[in-house]
């Protein structure tokens, strides 16, 4: 069977609607979310939901390339999605920036949904 791989870019705000440190939530028109990060300039995107317990990750602390979950603690790097309390992953997006807005590339194939790619 055949897999295709379809994009497709969502807007999630212009570039000083997002302060260095600060994280967003969006919702997806499917009603799952993201978690958008400036981290000093630099822009990344993750599911919004903590695996531990679905808490939503943008209402946690961003230190650095790390958000930790407010519930109970669990660590993300932004960058990877690689969790640093336990042996899990949350799903990265990638972003891009053009004409000062911010947008997070979705992809429809769900072959690898923790890999980010």
């Amino acid at each position: 069977m055949q897999s295709f791989d379809t994009k497709t870019d969502v807007i999630i705000g212009r570039v000083d609607d997002l302060r260095p440190g600060a994280c967003v939530s969006f919702e997806l028109p499917d009603g799952n979310e993201l978690a958008v990060y400036n981290v000093d300039g630099e822009y990344y995107a993750t599911d919004n939901s903590c695996p531990h317990r679905g808490a939503p990750l943008a209402q946690g602390a961003l230190c650095g390339h790390v958000i930790e979950c407010w519930l109970h603690g669990w660590q993300f790097d932004v960058r990877s999605g690689e969790c640093l309390t336990v042996p899990d992953r949350i799903r990265t997006y990638r972003v891009t920036i053009e004409d000062q807005m911010i947008k997070v590339i979705l992809t429809t194939d769900d072959t690898d949904k923790k890999s980010g790619f």
